[in-house]
Formats: structure tokens, C-alpha cells, sequence
């Protein structure tokens, strides 16, 4: 499912597009400069096998920067200090204490600028065939390009792709080279190019407190495999990796080799990593999954009252909730609805323990908040079918999570409904449920009956 596109306001003003998607510790990919459209990205499969390999076992954070794909494009400058406040304005808008970055290329410097200005911010730093300074070249070669950026902008997109893919990958070259111009003008690359000279981090490595790995191909064409040695040299408690390969996209290549080393950096361990896809399968022939589905009650007349800015503000907060409550109680993510979830659990009572660590976790903020967050639950049972589609992303269908939608749909904000095949799995754990009856389930034959369970402090409900 295509990720929710949302904005963040640096102190500048400038209109930042980001998304995020998973959970688990967060990770900023920071955006390949001057190739990026995070919305358009999604729709190249390697981009996005890519995404989804590295959103495994973390949340991650993926934004444009000023001037690119959808951030706000008319800017009046770029510079090292721009970077770091497009970075800055998406990690505080997400409240996030600390977070990874992943910066590829040009990106390195305003990520070794933002980690060297905010260590307490950062806990790893994975720089990915990136250097700190965005022109280490001769002057000549700047002015060529300008020249040709002018005079053959089509031939100049073309053979930086080609030059930065590799040669090997010319279906991928051509969904690039339509990236690239959907995601930046020829204007703007100029911008970039005028500003390249100015943007220089090399004086911060030595104030980088992260953890920091540098991972570099051999035979890219830059930067150089002695960029990325300079790198390692003047960060303290840097690691170098050279591999071999000449592409600048991780995806490309040996990469499952490079997510895993990523995540051994990160602390991930492989059974993390596999339990975030693996639990989503769970479903499939001959496996037993509970389906819980979250919606936010009332989330359109929300917006409508509060604005956009205060009813996202919201729903980030029953994102954290739920994603939380989710962690504790081994439960999978298997999609995010706008304002729900779409949830599956192994078990039926760690599915029910979670529901009601939600509600509690709900009814708590909302003693104290001037906008309370009533969230709706509902869960059923069955025996899902599990699909990938062609790009690798999981999903569950068929009639069990069917009910479970229609379900919650019947639910009042601050309730959990059940279907009664969830009632029985937990027979014996002393969960407490007041039946609801019989109800009638759009585009279901049969009523289903379904019952409430009580959640409140004080139920002799199984911790």
C-alpha cells in the first residue's frame, strides 16, 4: 500500500513532503540529491523493494527535499543550512527523540552537518557511497556541466543516471531518468549546481558523536573509494566497507548482503527483520490469524474542525499508540488505513491484551488533553489468504479480515468488538464480554454476532 504523503514546515517556511512507513527504531533515508519524488519513487519496483527492505524492523522516514519531487519547489536558495532545516523540520514534526540516518551521496553532508550540530538527536550515521563535501572537483568540470545542464538538459538527465546506476540495470536507467525529471527542473538543478561549491561538512567530521558506517562500491564513478577512506579517517569510531559494484542505488547489485550489515549496525538482529514480514504471512494455508483493525471515530469532521496541522498532530499521536501497544504484544503492521490500522496476531489473547493496552493507552491521554482521541476496535479471526504482489508487499485477504472491517465499522469510539470466534479462543482467560447480539455485516448474508469487551481498570482481565 502506497504510503501516506504528509508535510512539515521548516523555520524557514518551506513546505517539506515526507512519509513514513513500519516500525521499530526510526530511520530518515535521506533523499539522494537531485534525484528524488517520493511519491513517483514508489512506483519503480526496485525503489520500492528497496523501501520495504529497509522499513523492515524500523519506522522509516523518507522525505524531498526543498526544491525536489514534492517539497515546495519555487526556493530562493539551497545551501549546507537549508539541508539540515529540511531535515530537522521532518524529525520534529514526527516528536521523535532520536532517529538513524541513511544518507546516499549527496546527502552526506547535511547528514554529517545534522549529527555533528545535534548528537542527543542521532544514534547511528550510515553514510552510503556519500561524501561531505557536494564538489570536490575541478572548476572546469562545473562549468562543463552548467554548460550542458543548459544547452542538453535531456542528454544531461540521461547520462548522470546511466553513470550513476551502473550500465548493467537499463530498465531501471529509463523509470530513473522519468524520476529525475519528474522530480526536479532543469531551473533547480542549476540552483543545486551554483550552491555545490558552498556545501562543504568536511569541518564537522570530527564533531560526529554516532556511531557512523561508511559503506562504499568500489567501482562507482563518484564519489571515490578515497572519499569514502577520508570519511572513515576523520569521523571518530568511523567503520569502512568496500564492496564491489558500480551502482549508487543499495537495491542494485548484492544488496540483501548490504541491508543485513545495515542492520547488524543498527542492533537489528535477523529475527526482528524477519518477524516483521513473517508474521503478516502468518496467514496462510492452515494458519490461524486475529485480525484487529484501529479507526480513528469522527477523523473527516476532526480535520474539519481542528485544520489540518492539529487533526494530523492526532493522529500521529494514535499512530505512536498503536505502534507501541503493537511492539509489546507481538503483533504485525500489516497496513496503515489513513486513520486505522490493519493488524494480525499469532494469538487471539495477545491480540485482545493489545486491544485493551490501546483503549487504556487512549483513556490516559485523554484525562489530560484539550482534544481527546477516541478510537474504535474491532477484531475477528480465520484463516486469511497471504499474498505478495509483484514487488514483494504483503498483504492479508479473504473473508476473516472482511468481518473484522465490518466490524469495527459497527464500533463506537473508546469500544472493542469481537466476532464470537474470537470469544471462543480466549475461553478460559478471563476476559470479560458483554454480548451485543446479532448484527447484519454489509455485504455478508448472515448476521454475525459479536460481543464488547470490557477494558477498564479494575476488570479481572488477563495481563
Amino acid at each position: 500500500m502506497e504510503p501516506q504523503i504528509q508535510y512539515a514546515t521548516t523555520d524557514d517556511g518551506v513546505s517539506i513532503a515526507y512519509y513514513t512507513m513500519g516500525q521499530g527504531m526510526p530511520l530518515v533515508v535521506m533523499p539522494p540529491i537531485p534525484v528524488s519524488h517520493i511519491q513517483r519513487e514508489w512506483q519503480i519496483p526496485a525503489l520500492r523493494r528497496q523501501a520495504e527492505r529497509l522499513a523492515e524492523g524500523k519506522m522509516l522516514i523518507r522525505y524531498d527535499p526543498r526544491g525536489l519531487g514534492l517539497s515546495e519547489r519555487n526556493v530562493r536558495s539551497i545551501s549546507l543550512d537549508t539541508g539540515v532545516l529540511d531535515l530537522s523540520a521532518v524529525i520534529d514534526r514526527l516528536s521523535v527523540e532520536k532517529v538513524a540516518l541513511f544518507a546516499i551521496q549527496n546527502s552526506g553532508p547535511a547528514a554529517i552537518a545534522y549529527a555533528a550540530r545535534h548528537p542527543d538527536r542521532v544514534s547511528h550515521l550510515v553514510l552510503w557511497c556519500a561524501r561531505a563535501r557536494n564538489w570536490d572537483g575541478p572548476q572546469a568540470d562545473s562549468i562543463w556541466e552548467s554548460s550542458l545542464i543548459e544547452g542538453n538538459w535531456e542528454f544531461y538527465v540521461e547520462s548522470m543516471v546511466r553513470a550513476g546506476l551502473g550500465w548493467s540495470e537499463p530498465e531501471l536507467a529509463k523509470q530513473v531518468v522519468d524520476l529525475y525529471h519528474e522530480g526536479i527542473s532543469k531551473e533547480v538543478m542549476q540552483q543545486f549546481m551554483a550552491a555545490a561549491a558552498g556545501i562543504d561538512a568536511s569541518p564537522m567530521l570530527s564533531k560526529v558523536k554516532a556511531p557512523t558506517l561508511v559503506i562504499h562500491r568500489r567501482q562507482v564513478f563518484w564519489p571515490t573509494e578515497d572519499t569514502a577512506k577520508e570519511l572513515a579517517s576523520r569521523i571518530p569510531n568511523a567503520r569502512l566497507i568496500l564492496v564491489e559494484g558500480d551502482s549508487l542505488l543499495p537495491i542494485v547489485g548484492d544488496s540483501e548482503a548490504q541491508f543485513r550489515t545495515i542492520d547488524e549496525f543498527l542492533g537489528i538482529v535477523e529475527g526482528e527483520v524477519a518477524a516483521a514480514s513473517a508474521a503478516a504471512r502468518s496467514g496462510g494455508a492452515g494458519g490461524l490469524v486475529t485480525i484487529l483493525f484501529t479507526d480513528v471515530e469522527s477523523s473527516t469532521a476532526l480535520t474539519d474542525r481542528l485544520g489540518d496541522e492539529k487533526a494530523r498532530k492526532l493522529l500521529r499521536e494514535h499512530e505512536r499508540i498503536t505502534r507501541e501497544a503493537l511492539k509489546a504484544h507481538g503483533g504485525s503492521e500489516v497496513k496503515t488505513l489513513g486513520d486505522g490500522f490493519m493488524t494480525s496476531f499469532s494469538s487471539a489473547t495477545k491480540a485482545l491484551q493489545c486491544a485493551i493496552a490501546m483503549q487504556r493507552a487512549f483513556a490516559e491521554h485523554n484525562e489530560s488533553a484539550a482534544q481527546p482521541i477516541r478510537v474504535r476496535i474491532g477484531l475477528n479471526a480465520g484463516e486469511p489468504i497471504a499474498e505478495d504482489d509483484p514487488e514483494g508487499r504483503s498483504d492479508l485477504f479473504g473473508t476473516a479480515v472482511n468481518v473484522a472491517a465490518r466490524i469495527v465499522a459497527k464500533t463506537d469510539g473508546g469500544e472493542i468488538l469481537v466476532s464470537n470466534v474470537v470469544r471462543e479462543l480466549v475461553a478460559g482467560k478471563k476476559f470479560l464480554f458483554s454480548d451485543r447480539g446479532e448484527t447484519e455485516l454489509r455485504g455478508f448474508a448472515d448476521p454475525v454476532r459479536v460481543y464488547e469487551v470490557r477494558w477498564q481498570e479494575g476488570d479481572p482481565l488477563t495481563q
